[in-house]
C-alpha cells in the first residue's frame, strides 16, 4: 500500500483537543489494497481525533453502501453497512502494530497512517453471508428465480403422483408384516 496524503494525518501541528475528519470512500480506495469484492461502494467515513498530551485517540464511524452479488441469486445489489472501531495511538521506542486496538508509534513521528485502519473496519463489516433484501420479502423477480420455481412445481406434482399409484404387490408385503 503507497502512503496517500489525504489518510496521513500530521498531528505535530494540532493543538490539543479533539478534531473532526471526513473521508468519503470508494472503489479507488479498495483498488490501493488489490481488495475487488464491490462492485462498488460509497461510504462516508467520520473520524473524532483527540489528541492529549501523551497519545491519541482515534473513533472512526462509517456508513454507507456496497454494491455485491447475492450469494443466493447472484444478482447484484446495494448493501448498506455501518460500524465504528477506536483506535489508541501512544508513543514508545519502536513501531508495533500488533494490537488492533493499540498502535506504539516511535517518538519522534509527526503523522499516523489511518487507511489501514479504514480498510480493516470497513471490510469486517460486511456480513459473510450477503443476502438480497428482495429474497428475504420475496419481492425478487429475476430468470433464475422464475425458472426454479417452474421446476420445484413440476417436481411436487410429479411426487403426488407416484403416491397414489401404489402396485398392489407392495399392499401384500404390508398385510405379511401385519399378519403375525
Amino acid at each position: 500500500m503507497s502512503k496517500t496524503k489525504e489518510f496521513l494525518i500530521p498531528f505535530v501541528g494540532l493543538k490539543l483537543g479533539k478534531h473532526h475528519f471526513e473521508y468519503q470512500i470508494n472503489n479507488t480506495f479498495f483498488k490501493n489494497f488489490e481488495y475487488d469484492e464491490f462492485q462498488s461502494s460509497d461510504i462516508k467515513v467520520n473520524l473524532l481525533f483527540d489528541k492529549k498530551s501523551n497519545m491519541l485517540e482515534l473513533e472512526f464511524k462509517h456508513k454507507g453502501t456496497v454494491n455485491v452479488p447475492c450469494d443466493l441469486t447472484g444478482e447484484d445489489f446495494d448493501l448498506p453497512i455501518k460500524g465504528k472501531m477506536k483506535l489508541i495511538v501512544r508513543f514508545g521506542d519502536e513501531f508495533n502494530d500488533d494490537n488492533e486496538e493499540l498502535l506504539i508509534l516511535p517518538h519522534g513521528e509527526h503523522e499516523v497512517d489511518i487507511a489501514q485502519y479504514i480498510y480493516e473496519m470497513i471490510a469486517l463489516s460486511v456480513p459473510q453471508k450477503r443476502i438480497h433484501p428482495g429474497v428475504k420479502d420475496g419481492s425478487l423477480q429475476t430468470e433464475a428465480l422464475t425458472k426454479l420455481n417452474e421446476l420445484s412445481v413440476k417436481e411436487q406434482k410429479e411426487e403426488s403422483n407416484k403416491e397414489e399409484d401404489i402396485d398392489p404387490r407392495w399392499e401384500k408385503l404390508k398385510k405379511l408384516l401385519t399378519d403375525k
